[in-house]
């Protein structure tokens, strides 16, 4: 008897494909196209751990960012979904952004990528035999 998975079409939670290199390069391709951009990451690191902040904050939080830039990155991670705009109809009117619970599944990701960074410039034994 087949397996459910294969005659609905879909995979079971945990379960994951077998990725070949192509595959796996592809996929990261993909994923990586998400992030690229000067500012995303100081973006997304300013948000992590359900923080919310106004337009104004994220402003003086990165200072050598243009106004221009910052919203045009913050639409683009709301537009892929990572990033969500909350609009509080007040006055004088008030909008927030914070991650999006896929955008907080990124901060283990990111995490590991800025130790692995850390491990690189950090001189060890296993840094100079590896050369």
């Amino acid at each position: 008897m087949a397996s459910t998975d294969k005659k609905v079409g879909y995979l079971p939670e945990g379960k994951r494909p077998d990725y070949t290199p192509v595959t796996a390069a592809l996929g990261v391709e993909e994923a990586l196209q998400f992030l690229e951009g000067r500012w995303k990451m100081t973006i997304l690191f300013h948000l992590f751990g359900d923080r919310l902040m106004r337009f104004s904050d994220l402003e003086r939080a990165i200072p050598a960012i243009s106004q221009k830039m910052l919203i045009q990155q913050l639409r683009k991670l709301e537009s892929d979904g990572i990033v969500r705009r909350i609009v509080h109809h007040q006055v004088p009117p008030k909008v927030e952004y914070g991650l999006t619970k896929w955008g907080e599944k990124l901060c283990p990701a990111l995490d590991a990528l800025l130790l692995w960074a850390e491990d690189q410039s950090a001189p060890s034994e296993t840094n100079e035999s590896d050369v």
